[in-house]
């Protein structure tokens, strides 16, 4: 029997008030939900663009299933889409290219058609500061890049070997107490460990004296307020009326007025100071001749400090889990320390910078981490006009290409390409020996990595590094100049603890990865320690 259409429009104007309500709050985002879906299933799409992945809410996309698990996303959606597709992020297009030619496509992209700046400068600007790293013109980020790398010389990097050590020694003497006195075993949070170790160590010999000798509980607490401005929130909401914006702001102005007043008072002769980052930096004039200010420099430590700070106490915390949970490893790495430089009586002498690049296993568990463990599990860039590319990277053909449009941002995903089993035999295993075998893809993907075609962007010539499967500290322009410091560290602080302490697992299971985080971080790392007797 048919229905009246004006009997069912009556039934409806005659409901109650709180049902018409209810009937809208359900009824309207379900109908937006069904109007989307049949949009995707229905509506003939571009064949000129990249696929969108399928997503049930307009808007917000595929915003729940990237945010948890990154990189499970991006493998499924190359399996049903290809190397090159897009997905939904909060309002935002983000085109995927994955694969070493998918990375090169966002990182060796030229400036005219991909940027940097405009993917991420609300989100580095209120923290690092003003006229700096992405608050200023490609040209000028170049710039700065080569005054700090003028404060990275090989005599920096060996006045410093001699700095870690005692760091390292200090602190888990006097703030974890595990001594041949008091060996423990001592069960501590290994990311809360390696966070304050390796500001630190990065204080005492990058930063300067006055910094280390000002490290107090209010430094630690503006530090915690700045890294709590660097999260995905403040990435997709850079200016929300919130309490952590206004605590990261007042941070940001406190501590870059702390490094004002050391300069103020160096001028003054108050500070008899050593070699440093401050120092380098001071007296650097750009290529117009405008000179880097105070203000400048103040800013530029900031970024020295947040950058660092995440990635390698991120990297340091894999490693020892990764010991802690191997104990053949860390026991060949323990037993390379005594055949390098242990003495007759059972102690040790000092490593110096010439000897932490010739110690193959260290290094072999080093690339092992950063290849598992890849700190930041995408890189977007903002699309400034169109970019043509194969629909297959792995088997480019001109026939068959896509087209980005403007205003899309590109993701380059590095550690897709590190985990991927395609390239990598038994991929997801930490496996530092794979390292050691000549010929291997690890060998070949480092030698592409740091062999490459070499590039002067303006911080002098560099391996480009684009086309290589193993890109743990980035490629092309942006390739990070802290890398000869973070093998420094990594390797000085490791070595330390693994001479001094045994680690053991405090938890069966491996750590699972949390990607709440702009850096990848372990959840929940803990690992027992004991002093060595």
């Amino acid at each position: 029997m048919a229905m009246d259409p004006s009997a069912v429009l009556d039934w409806a104007h005659a409901l109650p008030l709180p049902v018409k309500i209810v009937g809208a709050v359900i009824g309207v985002p379900l109908l937006v939900i069904v109007l989307n879906v049949l949009r995707q299933l229905i509506v003939p799409t571009d064949p000129t663009a990249p696929p969108v992945v399928f997503h049930y809410i307009p808007w917000f996309g595929s915003a729940a299933y990237y945010g948890m698990d990154p990189y499970k996303f991006m493998f499924e959606c190359r399996d049903k889409y290809g190397d090159v597709f897009t997905f939904i992020l909060l309002g935002r297009r983000m085109t995927v290219a994955l694969g070493p030619k998918g990375n090169n496509l966002s990182l060796g992209g030229k400036v005219s058609h991909v940027s940097a700046e405009d993917a991420y400068t609300h989100l580095t600007t209120p923290v690092f500061g003003k006229g700096v790293v992405y608050d200023c013109p490609n040209d000028m980020l170049m710039q700065q890049k080569k005054f700090i790398k003028h404060g990275l010389t090989t005599e920096a990097l060996q006045s410093y070997a001699s700095l870690m050590p005692a760091e390292c020694h200090g602190y888990f003497n006097n703030e974890l107490k595990i001594t041949k006195a008091n060996p423990g075993p001592k069960t501590v949070d290994v990311l809360h460990v390696m966070a304050e170790l390796i500001v630190l160590t990065a204080s005492r010999t990058l930063q300067g004296k006055e910094v280390r000798e000002n490290m107090s509980i209010r430094f630690a607490k503006l530090l915690e307020d700045l890294d709590k401005g660097f999260t995905p929130l403040n990435f997709m909401f850079p200016n929300l009326p919130l309490p952590s914006y206004r605590r990261r702001d007042l941070a940001q102005k406190e501590m870059s007025d702390f490094y004002m007043s050391i300069m103020a008072k160096r001028r003054t002769g108050e500070h008899d100071h050593e070699p440093d980052m401050i120092q380098a930096l001071q007296g650097s004039v750009y290529r117009n001749g405008t000179p880097l200010s105070d203000r400048d420099i103040a800013h530029m430590m900031i970024a020295l400090t947040m950058a660092g700070q995440h990635t390698s106490s991120a990297t340091s915390s894999w490693f020892l889990l990764h010991l802690a949970h191997d104990q053949d490893i860390q026991k060949r790495l323990y037993e390379e320390q005594v055949e390098y430089f242990g003495n007759p009586d059972g102690t040790f002498r000092p490593m110096t910078y010439e000897d932490t690049k010739k110690l193959p296993l260290m290094d072999s568990c080093i690339r092992e981490t950063l290849r598992l463990h890849a700190p930041i599990h995408s890189i977007y860039r903002k699309v400034l006009q169109p970019i043509v590319v194969p629909q297959s990277l792995a088997a480019p053909s001109e026939d068959k290409a896509y087209v980005i449009p403007k205003g899309n941002f590109i993701v380059a995903a590095p550690g897709v390409s590190q985990m991927d089993p395609k390239i990598w035999d038994d991929a997801p295993r930490w496996n530092p020996l794979r390292w050691l075998v000549d010929g291997g893809i690890a060998k070949t993907a480092n030698e592409q990595y740091q062999a490459g075609e070499k590039v002067d962007y303006g911080f002098g010539a560099v391996s480009k590094g684009t086309e290589s499967p193993y890109q743990p500290f980035g490629a092309g322009r942006h390739r990070c100049i802290g890398e000869q410091f973070a093998y420094l560290q990594l390797t000085l602080v490791v070595g330390e603890v693994v001479r001094n302490y045994k680690l053991t697992a405090a938890q069966r299971e491996f750590p699972k990865t949390n990607y709440q985080t702009m850096i990848v971080l372990p959840l929940d790392p803990k690992i027992t320690f004991e002093a060595r007797v």
